[in-house]
């Protein structure tokens, strides 16, 4: 299936093995970025490709996000068509949106028909819907790029490329090895020859290494492997990454109901997928929406955090209330006060600590839902564990200060650690599992709605335990 690849991994040599990193080529640091911004207002264009030319790709993307909007537009229509499609596969969503929002619809065309179809798709993907269906019918792949726009960004058919090397099992190797030859003209990156009949559906999988180790006259459907491992279109992207990793993959095929070959996912398509996901999780855990970025204005950064600190707000005046509902107690013996952050700190500590193991694994597939009272029950005999160690911290110091009635108040702390350490590290590990039965990104689990309600538990606990020895 001929098609150009252009990707940034192939469009330039990758610097010598034996010598540093990006080796003899330009740094992109403030002092690049204020060369560039003066050669440009300047109109020095030939200066500003000359210094463009020592850089990859990715860091010409890199150098257009860190210029101001003007300068990085100017930039970009100065780069050759070649460079300019790698660049353009390279940005973030919103840098590329920003660049192609006054770009005319031929020179799209022009910058979209050197890419890849998943590089084209995504570009496409940041178009306004008005843009895309001027775009669209001119480009050379319309057929293909229609069908990929069909599924979600984060799905296998959103990153998948539909062009491949295609072979059929009754070829010799001889003629296999010719038509990957030729294929590899418009694909770059050849890791594994596909397996097909006149149908379409795959058969199996050929590498590089078993063609050129074999002798030219066997057949292909002799030596291909017919145990290979693919994945339907409508797969999250997530599980994509988890079946690569599984399987130290470099290709996955992309196949549909039927069997039939549709298209092929490659490790640089799921290293940039591990690497959002990961960002994603992390934002999840901050009390983030997931999807925010670096270069989103303060609006959009606003928007996206102002609702997790609402129900941080919301958790902060309900934990005042359980406060305020046990005022009689506090009244009564006022050192209570002191150990409020104490109860708080532990029940948030051992809640994201038991979370986080599970949102690890529930992520990684090594957890599955069958496993949530198995894994409960191992954090509350570890809670129990880690409860009776704190407790006896905590008490030991109290009586060695003498703080108030001694006897009273350990034994509050006392009860309070360990109720505090199995009911925060049983939320912790059971929400995930919870969410994740929801169809809910577990990373959640670690956000402030469940930090805030271990928050009100644990202080509902304390004075609970508080009331029934004070009173």
């Amino acid at each position: 299936m001929p098609a150009s690849d252009t990707s940034s991994s192939s469009s330039r040599p990758p610097p010598a093995s034996d010598g540093p990193p990006y080796s003899g080529l330009l740094e992109v640091d403030e002092s690049v970025v204020d060369d560039i911004v003066t050669l440009l207002a300047e109109r020095q264009r030939g200066m500003v490709l000359n210094l463009v030319a020592d850089l990859y790709p990715a860091d010409v993307a890199l150098l257009l996000r860190r210029l101001p909007n003007a300068e990085a537009r100017r930039l970009f229509r100065w780069l050759p068509p070649e460079m300019g499609a790698d660049v353009l596969a390279e940005m973030e969503d919103t840098v590329r949106a920003a660049l192609l929002e006054e770009m005319p619809p031929d020179a799209i065309v022009g910058l979209v028909d050197a890419l890849d179809t998943d590089d084209a798709a995504d570009v496409l993907a940041d178009l306004p819907d008005e843009g895309v269906l001027q775009v669209l019918p001119d480009l050379e792949a319309a057929e293909d790029l229609t069908e990929l726009l069909e599924y979600g960004e984060e799905t296998a058919g959103g990153i998948m490329a539909r062009e491949y090397v295609v072979i059929a099992p009754d070829q010799t190797l001889q003629e296999a090895t010719e038509a990957v030859r030729q294929s590899a003209t418009d694909i770059d990156e050849v890791y594994t020859a596909y397996v097909v009949d006149e149908a379409g559906t795959l058969l199996g999988t050929l590498s590089l290494k078993q063609l050129l180790l074999s002798a030219g006259a066997v057949k292909v459907r002799d030596v291909m492997d017919a145990d290979f491992i693919s994945v339907p279109p409508q797969v999250d992207q997530e599980e994509v990454g988890r079946v690569v990793q599984r399987y130290d993959l470099v290709s996955l095929p992309v196949v549909n109901e039927a069997g039939r070959m549709m298209g092929r996912i490659t490790i640089d398509d799921v290293v940039d997928v591990i690497r959002d996901e990961a960002e994603e999780d992390m934002q999840l855990m901050s009390g983030l929406t997931g999807e925010e970025e670096t270069v989103d204005s303060a609006v959009q950064v606003s928007r996206g955090r102002l609702p997790w600190l609402i129900v941080g707000l919301v958790g902060s005046g309900l934990s005042g209330t359980v406060i305020g509902v046990f005022e009689a107690t506090l009244q009564q013996a006022v050192v209570l006060a002191t150990f409020i952050p104490v109860v708080t700190a532990m029940g948030g500590n051992a809640a994201v600590q038991s979370a986080a193991i599970a949102v690890q694994g529930l992520g990684a597939g090594e957890l599955w839902l069958s496993d949530a009272f198995e894994r409960i029950g191992k954090e509350m005999l570890v809670a129990l564990l880690n409860g009776l160690v704190v407790a006896g911290l905590l008490c030991g110091t109290v009586a060695a200060l003498g703080m108030g009635n001694v006897m009273t108040l350990v034994s509050t702390l006392a009860l309070t650690m360990l109720s505090v350490s199995l009911v925060a590290t049983t939320n912790g590990a059971l929400i995930p599992f919870l969410l994740t039965w929801l169809g809910i990104d577990p990373a959640s689990a670690m956000g402030p709605f469940v930090t805030t309600l271990n928050d009100i538990l644990g202080l509902a606990l304390y004075f609970l335990i508080a009331t029934a020895l004070y009173l």
